[in-house]
């Protein structure tokens, strides 16, 4: 299977690209089974974190070779059809409402940095390799530009895109691609530490609070935003989360959301 699954007790489901031999490149069978798997994620009240990672040294080596080059034989209406295939996979990655962690594990190039830049939380290891390498093939990031540009601004993807330039870990924390940098040997406590963050917060708070960033990237009246935000404040103080966080904090309690893995 070009994506394994697993689903934990906690809630946890972890997506690991699997194409080990391939450095996990990006084909149309891959891109379907990944988002098929998003959709039922979607649709699954018992999934609380996401987690995407690589099978074998690599994250994601972007598209695969072998598939662009087969492409060269398809029309313009055909090569749209699996364009869209990858905007629409990208879409659902960005927008599921439960928390994404990216687990980079190894290289990411072209297409495979659109994966990290839909992130909620990108952790590396600070031996990846990463590159934007389109412009060298005669093309460009479009379908992952949304996403890449709002993680690291206009004049970065600027000068990425039109040089092709490769670039490390540490300099894609420092243009906001990545959010945590560490040792191969620490990336499972990392993503650890933050899955357990998750989990420590009310679900449907969590959930709220991706729709609140989204709405705050999108609505520019400050009118609606005032009064969408503090009606958004009172739905949840008076909802059944939000009344058993604070009993759980006023009794010196765990929150019964909590689950620890069988």
């Amino acid at each position: 299977m070009p994506i394994v699954t697993s689903l934990s007790a906690r809630g946890v489901l972890t997506l690991t690209l699997n194409r080990p031999e391939k450095h996990n490149a990006l084909n149309a069978e891959l891109l379907e089974t990944l988002h098929a798997a998003l959709l039922d994620a979607r649709l699954d009240e018992r999934v609380r974190v996401i987690v995407l990672t690589g099978a074998g040294a690599s994250f994601c080596a972007g598209a695969d070779i072998e598939y662009m080059r087969s492409m060269r034989e398809l029309s313009e209406e055909e090569n749209l059809g699996d364009a869209r295939l990858l905007a629409r996979c990208l879409r659902t990655l960005d927008e599921i409402d439960r928390p994404l962690i990216v687990r980079v594990n190894g290289n990411a190039f072209g297409g495979g940095i659109g994966l990290i830049a839909c992130a909620d939380v990108a952790i590396g290891v600070e031996t990846a390799k990463l590159a934007f390498s389109e412009a060298r093939l005669g093309i460009v990031p479009a379908t992952i530009s949304p996403y890449v540009v709002r993680a690291i601004g206009p004049r970065q993807a600027r000068r990425l895109f039109v040089t092709a330039l490769p670039f490390d870990a540490h300099e894609a924390q420092h243009i906001g691609l990545l959010h945590r940098t560490v040792a191969p040997a620490d990336i499972d406590g990392e993503v650890e530490r933050h899955i357990e963050a998750v989990l420590a917060c009310g679900p449907l708070a969590v959930r709220e609070a991706k729709q609140l960033v989204r709405k705050l990237e999108t609505e520019h009246d400050r009118d609606a935003l005032q009064e969408e935000t503090a009606q958004l404040l009172a739905k949840l103080r008076m909802s059944d989360e939000g009344q058993e966080g604070l009993s759980a904090f006023l009794e010196k309690r765990r929150p019964r959301w909590l689950i620890r893995d069988a």
